[in-house]
């Protein structure tokens, strides 16, 4: 009939938090996130590498495409100071009617510039002259033509520690791109006419 009592409790007898408890779960809360963060900056990096060699292999595929389909070259421009890499072709001028190269800006091609300590580590290119440049502080270009065929290339872009290998097959003109350095990977021309 009477309600139940409760016992009143003493100050001693109340829980809390102590400050060493607190100063603990901060303390974690830190380096959890110190870790993550160290993790996230790695992660950045390689793919920000990665995400630089997918846009060049895009880039040499839409060239090669763009020459076939205009029935003019195109060229996949790689920058002299090593800060990155734009399609060009030639164009009559409308005014003069001459030709001039130009720089080729639309939905699915515009200039890159690299971003971060990504840029082009070991690039050689075997032009249409048969001469090998393997040069990466002068400006190259891999030149795509109309009949399919463009410059075989080897063009490796890296950071330092993460690095990516677009390879150029002259024959066809395709492009592939595969992880790791290019290393001793191998330019040749192909005869298709040879049996």
């Amino acid at each position: 009939m009477f309600p139940e009592t409760r016992p009143v409790r003493t100050a001693r007898e109340v829980r809390a938090f102590t400050l060493v408890e607190l100063l603990l779960v901060v303390a974690i809360v830190v380096l959890i996130g110190g870790l993550s963060g160290g993790l996230y900056g790695g992660s950045h990096k390689r793919l920000l590498v990665e995400r630089t060699a997918r846009q060049f292999l895009l880039s040499a595929k839409y060239a090669r495409i763009m020459a076939i389909e205009q029935g003019r070259p195109y060229e996949l421009r790689l920058d002299a100071e090593n800060k990155g890499f734009a399609i060009t072709t030639t164009r009559a001028n409308p005014r003069t009617a001459e030709s001039e190269a130009v720089v080729v800006r639309d939905y699915y091609a515009k200039p890159v510039e690299f971003e971060g300590d990504v840029r082009f580590e070991d690039v050689r290119i075997l032009t249409l002259m048969a001469e090998q440049v393997t040069s990466v502080g002068a400006e190259q270009r891999i030149v795509f033509l109309p009949n399919g065929s463009a410059e075989s290339a080897v063009v490796q872009i890296g950071d330092g520690k993460t690095h990516y290998t677009v390879a150029v097959v002259a024959a066809t003109g395709k492009a592939t791109l595969r992880p790791g350095p290019a290393g001793e990977m191998r330019m040749a021309v192909i005869d298709l006419d040879e049996r």
